[in-house]
């Protein structure tokens, strides 16, 4: 039997429920879960109706984990048995996100046991903690795309980061180990101490004092509204800035900045399995340490409390192993 906390309806508690062992249908594997991250939209589904929407309940929540295949279905070619994957929870076909989302739409990774599609699997290298391997399926997938896929971050640019948290953290990292002079804007003293462990050239309190070095690009992980809005004054003329964050859904654009400077705004949401394959890569070589915080399986319900109440540094996984 297979042993999860499940997610009924938002604002009612998880249920620490067991149902019969998960079986591979054609395209799938099972894996045993080893690790599996919390993350804010998981508290959100709790706490807002709206996500219902995305959801079929009752069903164990949790779509950043990875594992180890138990069983293949039919038509699986590029994994067997005994391999270490992470699953990717964002699959798109044709342009669009496909169905069977781990978490949203079937049972997830706050459980023994999980299911995914063959396309949704990326191979752990040695040297990635199962710790690590969870934490890069969002956390790291998200915040890879945003700088490299949608911001082009490569050699020699200049970039500004808005916000050194469990996601500008790593995207500030990948910025800097794609060779790019990052610079990083947080009002946080820990997170200034922290931008510059990580390889930025300086760190201010506003990313608009970050403007004299003539950004290329700006990432803003914070999405606070004004961070927004700054940011399209930081960039340079020509520039790109990409927005990551949401916690204003309403920032003001100034229209005479865009047209006159000729800048590219541009959302960034999830990834793909390269993204995640990269920070794989990444932490294999040890370039990539995110901060993890490791509980056990039966601390999620407490520890989903936590995200809720703020102020948890780094990323919280759910170890099994």
């Amino acid at each position: 039997m297979v042993k999860g906390w499940e997610f009924t309806y938002t604002h009612q508690p998880l249920r620490l429920v067991e149902k019969p062992d998960p079986v591979a249908q054609p395209g799938y594997v099972v894996l045993d879960v080893k690790a599996s991250g919390l993350c804010h939209s998981d508290v959100g589904a709790m706490e807002d109706e709206s996500w219902m929407a995305l959801m079929k309940a009752p069903l164990y929540i949790g779509h950043e984990y990875a594992g180890v295949i138990t069983e293949v279905g039919e038509g699986v070619t590029k994994f067997k048995i005994g391999d270490k994957v992470g699953v990717c929870p964002v699959i798109q076909k044709e342009g669009l996100p496909s169905e069977g989302g781990g978490g949203y739409t079937r049972d997830g990774g706050y459980a023994t046991k999980s299911t995914a599609p063959e396309e949704a699997l990326v191979p752990i290298p040695e040297g990635v903690t199962w710790a690590q391997a969870a934490a890069a399926t969002d956390a790291g997938m998200t915040s890879h795309h945003a700088v490299v896929a949608n911001g082009g971050v490569k050699k020699g640019m200049k970039v500004g980061i808005i916000g050194i948290g469990g996601l500008g953290s790593i995207g500030a990292r990948v910025a800097v180990l794609s060779g790019a002079e990052v610079y990083a804007a947080t009002r946080s003293p820990a997170a200034q101490a922290e931008a510059l462990k990580l390889g930025c050239k300086a760190v201010y309190s506003n990313i608009l004092e970050a403007a004299k070095h003539d950004l290329d690009v700006v990432v803003d992980f914070a999405g606070a509204g004004q961070t927004t809005t700054d940011a399209l004054e930081a960039v340079r003329p020509d520039g790109r800035v990409v927005l990551v964050g949401m916690a204003n859904l309403a920032p003001v654009v100034n229209a005479m900045t865009m047209i006159t400077h000729r800048l590219t705004l541009v959302g960034s949401n999830g990834g793909n399995v390269d993204d995640i394959a990269a920070v794989y890569r990444m932490m294999a070589s040890g370039d990539l340490k995110p901060e993890i915080i490791e509980i056990g399986f039966d601390e999620i319900p407490e520890g989903l409390e936590k995200l809720k109440a703020g102020g948890v540094k780094g990323r919280m996984v759910a170890v099994l192993d």
